[in-house]
């Protein structure tokens, strides 16, 4: 599904020669070598105003980006999950303070570290569940093997998990093994990236009595028409775009080890950070969320749920400063709260970057990136593949570019 601009840019209060300013700044990523290709896609109101892509997808055989390339989105997966269990609690089946061991009983006797060191932990009982509420935000102290900041992360990778998923291990047993391990920190008291998501979906799971493939493909999927949002493709698909980290001369560089398990099954579908997708699809996404939960006639969410989820619920309601443990994020973190599965802006000033105050977004670990902005019914994506997300300021900038195009 290929998708192109249907409005003027002057129509829907951009400066064209500004806009523009877009491509020219991005193309030079590629033109240095630093990324292989990219797509960028803007809307206003429902309406896309710029649409454009440049480089390759695949470098080394020569394949360039097309409108309808398939990206590894990685974390742009959470927002989606978020949703399907915002759902299933719109239908009454879990409070957002209920504790999760109540469907996933590996849970109910979670212990948090204390001190020590990998080969000697010591840990001591979690002062409260990891409640569901815990999972959406981040705040359950559940983490991830890559981050290489502390014991706990030392911990997963011993157990298996580090950026790829353990070998044969399904859903319920990677949420077993990582209930094993010990929390970073006591649920509801700090900021961690980690699993908390890919645990939210085998909550999907467990209180639907659906694979989460099968839920998000009949319950999201198929009613919005992302019907290229998947969780693998087939070998030697020429739509996908192939995975590349910066080489030691600064070049983009392919790596195969982690982009080839986009043609194979997941054994454990990550609801944090296993789909593919394509800008087309994702616009569907977000341009329901901007609808506040409906799109095409099919709704998904209450527009007060939407609403809910995109507020602060940041204990106290600080922000992401103030309670983030360090290490890897997809967000920076002044001014920035967390909500229900996205980063909401708070106060753009203390980033130094604009964006409308309720702006929500997230990123993707290959750099992509998405947001809306309520206030200036705006929906923008960015799509490519270099490892990791923190390699080039391409967030802030592209913010910079569209925010400053806009002139009515």
């Amino acid at each position: 599904m290929n998708i192109d601009r249907e409005v003027a840019p002057e129509q829907a209060g951009f400066d064209a020669r500004r806009l523009a300013r877009l491509d020219a700044h991005f193309a030079g990523y590629v033109d240095d070598g630093r990324l292989a290709g990219w797509q960028i896609v803007v809307a206003r109101a429902g309406k896309v105003v710029h649409s454009s892509t440049y480089g390759a997808r695949d470098a080394e055989a020569g394949l360039p980006v097309e409108p309808d390339t398939q990206w590894r989105i990685y974390s742009m997966t959470k927002p989606i999950t978020s949703v399907a269990a915002m759902m299933l609690w719109e239908e009454g089946h879990f409070e957002l303070t209920d504790p999760i061991s109540r469907w996933l009983p590996e849970f109910a006797d979670v212990r948090v570290f204390d001190k020590g060191s990998a080969s000697q932990p010591f840990t001591v009982p979690a002062m409260e569940p990891i409640r569901v509420w815990h999972l959406l935000t981040h705040t359950s102290g559940l983490t991830y093997g890559f981050l290489r900041t502390s014991v706990v992360d030392a911990l997963y990778r011993k157990a298996g998990y580090d950026v790829l998923p353990k070998t044969g291990v399904d859903l319920a047993q990677a949420s077993r093994d990582w209930a094993a391990l010990p929390l970073l920190f006591q649920p509801g008291t700090a900021w961690g990236y980690g699993v908390s998501t890919d645990v939210l979906g085998r909550l999907v799971e467990v209180v639907s009595g659906r694979s989460l493939p099968d839920f998000l493909r009949t319950r999201i999927f198929e009613p919005l028409g992302m019907v290229d949002t998947c969780w693998s493709v087939e070998a030697g698909s020429k739509r996908m775009a192939a995975l590349y980290v910066p080489g030691p001369d600064g070049r983009a560089t392919r790596f195969d080890p982690i982009g080839k398990a986009a043609f194979e099954a997941p054994a454990a579908p990550s609801g944090g950070g296993g789909l593919i997708s394509t800008a087309a699809d994702y616009q569907r996404f977000m341009q329901m969320l901007l609808q506040r939960g409906t799109l095409a006639g099919e709704r998904l969410l209450s527009s007060r749920t939407i609403g809910f989820m995109t507020r602060n619920h940041l204990p106290g309601g600080v922000d992401l400063d103030t309670l983030q443990t360090g290490g890897f994020a997809e967000t920076t973190f002044e001014g920035v709260g967390f909500g229900l599965g996205f980063a909401v802006v708070r106060d753009p000033v203390p980033a130094r970057v604009w964006s409308s105050p309720g702006t929500y977004y997230w990123g993707g670990a290959a750099s992509t990136a998405f947001w809306v902005d309520p206030v200036e019914r705006l929906t923008v994506g960015l799509y490519t593949q270099m490892m990791p997300s923190s390699t080039y300021p391409l967030r802030p900038q592209l913010r910079q570019l569209v925010y400053s195009a806009l002139i009515d």
